[in-house]
């Protein structure tokens, strides 16, 4: 087999890995996604008020900010 074609199969294969590993990791995390939706402002009002505090819009939006920067 010529290096050329060597090459050409290598660029090849590590090409069609990525794609296929991307299009498999991207159905895998929208499955993941709708099996564990993320947490809403419903369930972090519920979940303050469970820890006997009445949250107010301001700590419900604060930590709704704080959750979707990390």
């Amino acid at each position: 087999m010529p290096i050329g074609a060597a090459i050409g199969l290598a660029v090849f294969a590590l090409i069609l890995g990525a794609v296929l590993g991307y299009l498999i990791s991207r159905k895998v995390f929208e499955k993941q996604l709708k099996k564990n939706p993320p947490i809403t402002e419903k369930q972090i009002r519920t979940m303050l008020t469970m820890m006997g505090r009445k949250p107010s819009e301001k700590q419900v939006r604060e930590i709704m900010r704080g959750m979707q920067q990390s």
